[in-house]
């Protein structure tokens, strides 16, 4: 049964009661029995006598160390989370919430509503549990000594247990006690409300802010009186849930503009250079139509849209980038994270669910320390993975005939690019013949007008030198419910080197905001010998859809191309022969499209006989086929495929009907993977062939920062040596290759300044890291 069709939320089942629901496959309880200090009750207090080991994260290597020769640049970065409910960090952002935590800069995490779910601090009735979850008497939790006894219902409490439990959480990643006091106080919000701020003691930079909304208590049900309703106009004003004993006492409500004002305000007040948010756009499942994810996050993170665009066109203040995540259907992919770091963000769900007997009966809070339900569903597959809802892809460096290079970015929701041109300029700063090489030479960033752009823009060199940048956009309309919509675009130059023209629209193929929720992917773009582009996307019903450019440069309609349970961004390529290839990822194996001849319609889907991969793929010409690049389900290790035209269409040759492929990720092809090793991690790789043959492969690791490897075309007989850097990335690194020979190497740090490394030749040593631009650009009015 394919992993969307067992993700079955229930017709009136809470969010706690329904998390179990979501997972792909048996559950086997994670982080259970591990040890848990005494705790305070958060309001101060001495911390535990014998600390408890923080979760090890693959030892997350702190911002600003580098493996290369030379200064160590220093990042500046500020990361702001938001999110729906209290453990949507734990499940679906971490491990890059600890490994924020441990970088020492500022990390704030803002909670929307108090997910107070039911009120019932335990499982849901019939529950099987794991050890303890459910049996410990749980003083003041309402639990009482029998185990068969039903916790009582009390919405304040559970509130403040969940409050309990993230607090224990991020003190232990910091401190490796979880009951490290937090110093709890009142803020005013802008929209005329309170918020609950705690700032962790010794750590002013590490803070929780606690908006304490009402939740939706269901996943997918009708319920008026939430954040859902709220977007929709179907309520005026959505009321508060305090949390027992907290320091906000009185209660408020906001109304829409309210709530996007309070949620600016806090912008404004934490600065961020990069905010992590959940998936505005989930999808729905292909078994029942049913949204994939918690309307919570979705509409959540919508209200957060409206914020950014209104925060980013105020005066002075940083720019940021955007990361969102995906959520429930983690359960239905394959696991993204090695054991490691697995084992790891299992201990500190285990800690924010309060899942040891021995220390039931030390809480000293009467609503109880930790989220029970969390306890008695432990959730291995949500766990043990974590997946960019939008990236930045591999592919956002380019480089031109004379050694000239682009780089793009989203900044502030609008596209954003750096130059440097090509040739020698003379001496370098050094005095030596390094000019070709000083960071000065770069330009920017650049900013195109036009805002709402989301993560992820693909740019593509054209025959005649000019370059287009496509993307997704996000439209708003006039704030209302019914003008949120996304679309398809791109800007190109009016001529090489030249600034690039307004933002040129292609639509969308989807029908409507509530069919479908705007579920598309970031494009990729196949570009023919003569300049005619054609712009391929994953839409919403899980299949690969495509634009073609016309001689006289208007667009055919959107063509369906087929595929199914396609979850991935396509990613495209030309052989030698100029023929295209375009691959996108099913949580089984990768499917292909391609070209017989060049200019020609591409067929497909054919089957490529590749594993199971963790979504994200490269792929690069080799060539008279072309070589894909991509993450090994629970390692993360990095793999490599060569795929041939004629390969595909004989493999496929054999499937039982036209554009079907068997599920068997072997089935059809002998297709060779080469397993080039890694330091763990997720997300694309970058690959680009040197002046020698070797490929610089790049890739964020376990840890958050970027390992780098010569590999031997992706064919190496052994693994290569993989090298840190040490600087947690925004995104993925991108890298080219000069005419001149060498290759460049760039990354976005979380400080949305532009990194840059280089190698003179194929195979050799990496340049120390270079800053472009000083610490203090992008700090002024945009």
């Amino acid at each position: 049964m394919p992993p969307e069709k067992r993700l079955l939320p229930r017709t009136r089942a809470t969010r706690r009661n329904v998390l179990a629901a979501t997972v792909l496959g048996a559950m086997t309880p994670v982080g259970v029995g591990i040890g848990l200090a005494v705790r305070s009750n958060g309001e101060g207090g001495e911390a535990p006598a014998v600390p408890h080991q923080a979760p090890d994260l693959s030892k997350a290597a702190p911002t600003g160390t580098w493996a290369a020769s030379g200064p160590q640049p220093q990042t500046t970065e500020a990361v702001v989370q938001i999110v729906a409910h209290p453990d949507d960090d734990l499940f679906f952002i971490n491990p890059e919430v600890g490994q924020s935590l441990r970088s020492g800069r500022p990390l704030t995490t803002i909670y929307l509503t108090s997910g107070e779910s039911n009120g019932v601090n335990g499982p849901r009735a019939g529950a099987r549990t794991g050890t303890g979850a459910a049996s410990g008497s749980g003083r003041g939790v309402g639990m009482g000594a029998s185990q068969t006894r039903r916790p009582t219902r009390d919405k304040h409490k559970y509130a403040k247990a969940r409050q309990n439990g993230i607090r224990a959480a991020y003190a232990e990643m910091v401190t490796g006690r979880p009951g490290h006091p937090w110093r709890r106080t009142v803020i005013a919000t802008a929209g005329g409300g309170q918020a609950e701020l705690d700032t962790l003691q010794g750590y002013p930079h590490i803070q929780l802010v606690w908006t304490l909304l009402h939740e939706a208590g269901s996943i997918t049900g009708d319920r008026p009186h939430s954040l859902h309703g709220l977007w929709e106009g179907r309520i005026g004003a959505l009321g508060s849930q305090l949390a027992y004993g907290g320091p906000v006492t009185r209660d408020f409500s906001y109304t829409k503009e309210q709530l996007i004002q309070t949620l600016t305000g806090y912008l404004k007040r934490f600065r961020p250079t990069q905010v992590r948010m959940q998936n505005p756009t989930p999808g729905r499942l292909d078994r029942n139509l049913r949204c994939s994810d918690h309307q919570d996050h979705r509409f959540g993170a919508r209200f957060v849209q409206q914020a950014l665009a209104r925060y980013a066109a105020s005066g002075s203040r940083p720019h940021f980038t955007v990361q969102t995540y995906m959520g429930y259907f983690n359960g239905g992919l394959p696991q993204a994270l090695d054991p490691a770091s697995g084992a790891s963000k299992a201990r500190t769900l285990a800690t924010y669910s309060w899942s040891d007997d021995a220390t039931r009966d030390s809480c000293e809070d009467p609503a109880g320390c930790g989220d029970l339900k969390v306890a008695a569903s432990p959730k291995p597959r949500w766990s043990h993975s974590i997946h960019h809802a939008g990236d930045t892809g591999a592919d956002w460096l380019l480089a031109g005939k004379d050694d000239s290079l682009w780089a793009f970015a989203v900044l502030d929701g609008r596209i954003a690019y750096w130059h440097r041109p090509g040739g020698e300029t003379g001496k370098g700063s050094d005095g030596g013949n390094s000019g070709k090489w000083n960071a000065s030479r770069w330009k920017g960033p650049v900013f195109q007008p036009e805002t709402g752009v989301d993560t992820g823009v693909r740019p593509t060199a054209l025959p005649d030198g000019r370059i287009a940048v496509f993307g997704t956009r996000t439209l708003f309309g006039d704030g209302s419910a019914a003008g949120y919509g996304k679309e398809v675009g791109y800007v190109i130059q009016s001529a090489p080197g030249e600034p690039f023209g307004p933002w040129q629209s292609l639509g969308t193929p989807e029908l409507s905001d509530e069919i479908g929720t705007n579920d598309i992917s970031s494009p990729a773009v196949v570009v023919d010998r003569d300049g005619a582009m054609s712009v391929f996307l994953r839409d919403s019903t899980h299949q690969l859809t495509t634009r073609a450019q016309q001689p006289d440069g208007t667009w055919t309609p959107w063509r369906a191309l087929g595929g199914k349970a396609v979850h991935s961004d396509p990613v495209a390529a030309t052989d030698r022969a100029g023929r295209a290839y375009v691959l996108a990822a099913t949580p089984h194996t990768v499917l292909a499209w391609i070209q017989d001849e060049p200019g020609a319609e591409v067929r497909g889907p054919l089957a490529t006989g590749l594993p199971a991969t963790t979504l994200p793929l490269t792929v690069r010409r080799d060539d008279d086929g072309v070589r894909v690049f991509y993450r090994a389900p629970n390692s993360g290790n990095v793999c490599s495929a060569r795929l041939h035209a004629d390969a595909l269409t004989a493999a496929s040759s054999s499937s039982s009907g036209p554009g079907r492929v068997r599920r068997s990720s072997t089935a059809h092809t002998s297709t060779s993977v080469t397993d080039l090793g890694g330091a763990g991690g997720y997300g694309p790789v970058s690959a680009t062939s040197g002046d020698r043959g070797d490929v610089l492969l790049a890739a964020r690791t376990a840890t958050g920062d970027v390992a780098t490897a010569w590999g031997t075309s992706g064919r190496a007989r052994t693994r290569p040596q993989w090298n840190h850097t040490g600087v947690l990335l925004a995104g993925a690194p991108s890298s080219a290759a000069l005419s001149s020979g060498g290759v460049v190497l760039t990354m976005l740090g979380l400080d949305s300044r532009l990194y840059w490394t280089h190698a003179t030749r194929g195979g050799g040593r990496l340049a120390p890291w270079q800053p472009v631009g000083s610490p203090t650009e992008g700090r002024s009015r945009a």
